[in-house]
């Protein structure tokens, strides 16, 4: 399955909004797109607040993608839990989002302007 994992440049400028502020905005942004899954927009770190984001002590592993590392989204009215996530140390077929993030769509907002 890692095979069908594509990384691609997401055309356009990218915003990323969450708890009423906006976290970020690229012409940087990365598309995964795996199997039949919806595809994933990645912002490169330079390109966001991080100071918005604080990672948590969740991790997730993937047998193609490697362990995700998980940030929540802290804004002045709202916590966003484990809303974002990146791969620290990626797998062969993701290293390209390596020092990438990308956002639970049902967490943050990823438009493309």
């Amino acid at each position: 399955m890692g095979d069908d994992i594509k990384i691609r440049p997401a055309g356009g400028k990218w915003v990323v909004r969450a708890g009423g502020a906006v976290l970020g905005e690229t012409d940087r942004a990365l598309e995964l797109s795996e199997g039949e899954f919806p595809p994933v927009i990645y912002f490169p770190r330079e390109d966001l607040a991080m100071a918005f984001l604080e990672e948590t002590d969740t991790v997730s592993s993937n047998p193609f993608k490697g362990e995700a590392k998980h940030f929540d989204i802290h804004t002045k009215s709202v916590v966003i839990e484990n809303a974002a996530w990146s791969y620290e140390t990626p797998k062969d077929a993701t290293l390209g989002v390596k020092g990438y993030v990308a956002f639970y769509p049902q967490k943050a907002a990823v438009e493309q302007l």
